[in-house]
């Protein structure tokens, strides 16, 4: 008998508020959303768009479990990593998990090489130098090793990032608004490297984005606005 494999993501009742102002007589509590639930499975693609302000990148951060639901529970490939020691939760997000951002988050004080390689230094992996060589070659970028983000245009700096992403070869990847600097034709370049490498790898990828063509690439679209998150029809 052939065992269903768990779920990518399992996010159940996810809500999330924030202490609001407060006065003598009363506090308000600012509530971006309630009783959220989003199931996606390994190997899917799933785009989040909605208004800003709506509370895309802390969902994001609250299915990767950088964040606590004020209620209601995330369980990553059957793992609830809050339940987790500090120690052992940030080891698993290490080994499986790894982001995109808008804004690249790359150290400047080190090369594309270096910036590259750094998730498996971390990890004490030997053979970093190596593979980071491998995906900075993946991502056209081999001769520019040796550069610092701050030579680099924002398309070259996203294509590091991504190498960077990879490198750990995870299970699952978060890209929050990652064309969002970019224009249209280096945004286009770096949405065929993201799905080149997830189909490549089955990595799963939850991304948000305002860019309706990089959305309609994914398996499925999810729009969170007003508290709630309701999945748009392709």
């Amino acid at each position: 008998m052939q065992l269903t494999p768990p779920l990518a993501i399992d996010a159940k009742q996810l809500s999330k508020s924030f202490p609001g102002s407060t006065n003598s007589q009363t506090a308000t509590e600012i509530s971006l959303f309630n009783d959220l639930n989003l199931q996606i499975n390994t190997g899917e693609s799933v785009a989040i768009i909605g208004p800003s302000g709506t509370g895309k990148s802390t969902l994001l951060s609250l299915l990767a479990c950088l964040d606590t639901p004020t209620s209601g529970s995330v369980t990553l490939a059957g793992v609830d990593l809050n339940a987790l020691a500090q120690e052992q939760k940030a080891a698993w997000r290490a080994k499986n998990i790894s982001f995109v951002f808008q804004s690249f988050h790359l150290l400047p004080e080190l090369t594309a090489l270096e910036n590259t390689q750094l998730p498996l230094d971390i990890q004490g992996d030997k053979n970093s130098e190596k593979q980071a060589k491998k995906w900075l070659q993946a991502v056209g970028l081999e001769p520019r090793v040796n550069h610092f983000p701050a030579q680099l245009s924002g398309g070259e700096q996203q294509r590091v990032a991504i190498a960077r992403a990879f490198v750990t070869q995870p299970t699952l990847l978060f890209a929050d608004e990652p064309t969002g600097n970019l224009d249209t034709n280096t945004g286009d370049k770096i949405i065929e490297l993201l799905f080149d490498f997830s189909a490549k790898t089955q990595a799963t990828l939850v991304l948000i984005t305002h860019d309706e063509h990089l959305a309609n690439r994914c398996d499925r679209i999810f729009k969170l606005a007003d508290g709630q998150l309701i999945e748009a029809i392709k």
